[in-house]
C-alpha cells in the first residue's frame, strides 16, 4: 500500500483541495464580471496578466529550481493570481502586476515549500510589496464607468475611505449606499461589488467550501466597532440623528474597501487561517479590530490587509492554545 504523507490544506470529504481552489474561482467570477463592468478593458489586462505570471513563475520554480514535477493544474496559482488581480487598481501597468506575482508566488508561496506551507497569504503579500515598493501606482484609482476602453492613462479619483479618512465621518451623509451595493465607487477592481462579492459568499457557504466562523465574525467586528466609534462621535458633538449616522457609517465600512473582498475570500484561506471553530472566531475577531484601527488611526485610509497578514502570523499561536476537546475526555 503506497502511503502518501503531504502537508496542509487536509480536507475530509468529498472534494479534493483542487476542487475547492476552483469552486473559489467559480464564486469569485460575479465580482469579476462586475469589475470588467465598471473597470472595462483595464481590469481585464490586470486580471490576465496576474493569473499568467502567477502561473508561470509557479511553473518554473517547480520544472528549474524545485525539479520536481509542476503542479500547476491544481488551480491554486490560478486563484492566487486572481486574488491578486482583485487586489490591484486596473490601471496597473502589466511590469508592476508580474512583480507582484513573483512576491506572491516565488518569495510566499513556494519559497517555503508551495502548497500547504506558505505562513502568510500569497495574494495579500504580493499585494501589500507592491504597495510599499510602487506607493504612487497602486494609490491611483480609476473612477468607474469613466474609463472603460482606457488602461493606463483612466481618469483617476479618491475612493471612499479615502475621503472619510481626509474629510472626517461628516461626508458620511453624502455616500449613496447604492453605489456600494452594486459596485459603484472606486478602488481595487475586484473589491467594489458588495452583492456580486456576496453572492460567491452564498455558493460557498452552499458548497461548503468555507464556513461562516471567519467572514461573520470579521464582519460583525468591524460594524460594532465602527458603529460604536460613529455613535460616540456624534453624540460627544450633539448632533441630532446619531444613531442613523452611525448605523450608516458602520454600513460604509462594510461595503467599501477591500472587506468584504478579505474577509470571505482571503481571510479563510485553509493554510493561513486556524483549523478549529472557536480559532476562528478569535482570528476574525482580530482581523475586524485591527482593520478598523488601521482605518482609523493608522497611515493607510485602508487596512484589511495589513490585518489578515498579522492575523496569519498568530495562526500557529492560536492553534496551539485552541484546541477540541480529546475523544473521551470531559
Amino acid at each position: 500500500m503506497e502511503l502518501t504523507v503531504s502537508p496542509a490544506p487536509h480536507i475530509h470529504g468529498r472534494l479534493s483541495a483542487s476542487q475547492c481552489m476552483y469552486s473559489v474561482i467559480i464564486a469569485l467570477l460575479p465580482a469579476f464580471a462586475v469589475s470588467l463592468y465598471f473597470f472595462g478593458v483595464g481590469a481585464l489586462i490586470v486580471t490576465l496578466t496576474s493569473i499568467l505570471s502567477c502561473v508561470v513563475v509557479e511553473y518554473l520554480i517547480q520544472k528549474f529550481l524545485l525539479k520536481v514535477k509542476p503542479t500547476i493544474g491544481d488551480g491554486s496559482a490560478i486563484l492566487t493570481g486572481l486574488l491578486l488581480g482583485f487586489n490591484l487598481p486596473s490601471n496597473l501597468p502589466v511590469w508592476i502586476v508580474i512583480i507582484g506575482s513573483i512576491a506572491a508566488i516565488g518569495i510566499t508561496k513556494m519559497a517555503f515549500g508551495g502548497l500547504g506551507n506558505n505562513l502568510f497569504n500569497p495574494a495579500l503579500v504580493g499585494r501589500v510589496f507592491l504597495l510599499i515598493s510602487f506607493p504612487t501606482y497602486m494609490t491611483q484609482w480609476p473612477v468607474p464607468s469613466a474609463s472603460r476602453w482606457s488602461y493606463t492613462d483612466a481618469e483617476t479619483g479618491a475612493t471612499l475611505l479615502s475621503k472619510l479618512k481626509e474629510e472626517g465621518s461628516q461626508w458620511v451623509s453624502q455616500v449613496n449606499i447604492s453605489d456600494l451595493w452594486i459596485g459603484n465607487q472606486g478602488g481595487s477592481l475586484g473589491e467594489v461589488g458588495a452583492i456580486a462579492l456576496l453572492i460567491g459568499f452564498a455558493f460557498l457557504l452552499y458548497r461548503r467550501i468555507i464556513s461562516w466562523h471567519i467572514p461573520v465574525s470579521i464582519l460583525a467586528t468591524v460594524f460594532v466597532f465602527s458603529f460604536a466609534l460613529g455613535l460616540g462621535e456624534e453624540l460627544s458633538a450633539q448632533a441630532s440623528g446619531a444613531w442613523q449616522h452611525a448605523f450608516d457609517f458602520a454600513l460604509i465600512q462594510l461595503l467599501s474597501g477591500g472587506l468584504l473582498l478579505g474577509a470571505i475570500y482571503m481571510a479563510t484561506d485553509y493554510v493561513t487561517s486556524p483549523m478549529t471553530s472557536r480559532g476562528m472566531i478569535i482570528y476574525g475577531i482580530g482581523i475586524g479590530v485591527l482593520t478598523v484601527v488601521i482605518r482609523q488611526w493608522g497611515g493607510y485610509p485602508e487596512g484589511v490587509s495589513f490585518a489578515i497578514l498579522i492575523m496569519n502570523a498568530f495562526t500557529p499561536l492560536i492553534n496551539n492554545y485552541v484546541k477540541p476537546k480529546r475523544f473521551g475526555r470531559a
